[in-house]
């Protein structure tokens, strides 16, 4: 089975040219141009789930196109998309933010899925796929490093009532490197597929591991890649693996 992770900053795009004329101005982009690249690379890596890192649910930008949607329909699959701020939360509310989120992407059969939030910091959101024979989280972690300590204990007591096998994805920003997960990845036993470590931000010189696939002993990873593709600040993960129960 095929696991791709990708942030695609809401297709907005890279490139020093997304400071011009003024810093972060490329924010406020329409995405219709670089959401079609980042569909076709999509499609060229044959994924069988997706998880996409700060996807547009039809502001201005994407021209009320939700652009998870508009990417499983051209794979012809299934997408599970949710705000990545609590309802509670004023940016639920607020014009283009309130449209910011996270989601999946499958042509695998779901059997349940959950919307959880952390109790720290603004990007609270995580979502939960369970399949057959695992479970999948994604998530995109608070910038401030002490939420994202707290957001990390709270993922921790999630797990205790999965009783299969999972992998847990997305953009983590662990701008202190991998030893910012030491004791979550100890705690709940989980690996991490990048091996080597390689960095995933930012696109254009890569010096960061923002963004990790963590999985069970149980799940097997045959395959990683970081594919050299800059449609966005964030590099692609694309990992094979199976499940111990011998699917794939």
């Amino acid at each position: 089975m095929r696991f791709l992770l990708y942030n695609i900053r809401y297709g907005t795009g890279t490139g020093w040219d997304y400071h011009l004329p003024f810093p972060f101005s490329g924010y406020l982009r329409r995405t219709r141009k670089n959401l079609k690249k980042i569909g076709e690379f999509v499609k060229s890596e044959r994924p069988d789930i997706i998880g996409l890192v700060e996807v547009d649910n039809g502001s201005y930008r994407s021209e009320k196109i939700n652009q998870a949607e508009a990417i499983a329909s051209e794979l012809g699959q299934t997408h599970v998309y949710e705000s990545k701020y609590a309802q509670s939360s004023m940016l639920s509310r607020m014009p283009v933010l309130r449209e910011q989120g996270n989601a999946f992407i499958t042509n695998q059969t779901i059997e349940a899925q959950g919307f959880h939030y952390f109790t720290e910091g603004l990007k609270r959101l995580v979502i939960q796929l369970d399949f057959d024979s695992f479970v999948i989280f994604l998530v995109h972690l608070s910038l401030v490093y002490r939420h994202r300590q707290y957001q990390l204990s709270g993922l921790y007591s999630l797990f205790s009532e999965v009783r299969k096998p999972m992998i847990v994805a997305g953009d983590f920003n662990a701008f202190w490197g991998d030893r910012e997960l030491e004791l979550f990845m100890a705690a709940s036993g989980l690996h991490n597929a990048n091996t080597r470590g390689w960095p995933t931000f930012p696109s254009r010189k890569p010096r960061r591991q923002l963004d990790f696939i963590l999985h069970s002993p149980a799940i097997r990873m045959t395959n990683f890649r970081i594919p050299n593709v800059k449609y966005s600040d964030h590099m692609p993960l694309v990992c094979d693996f199976e499940v111990s129960n011998g699917s794939a």
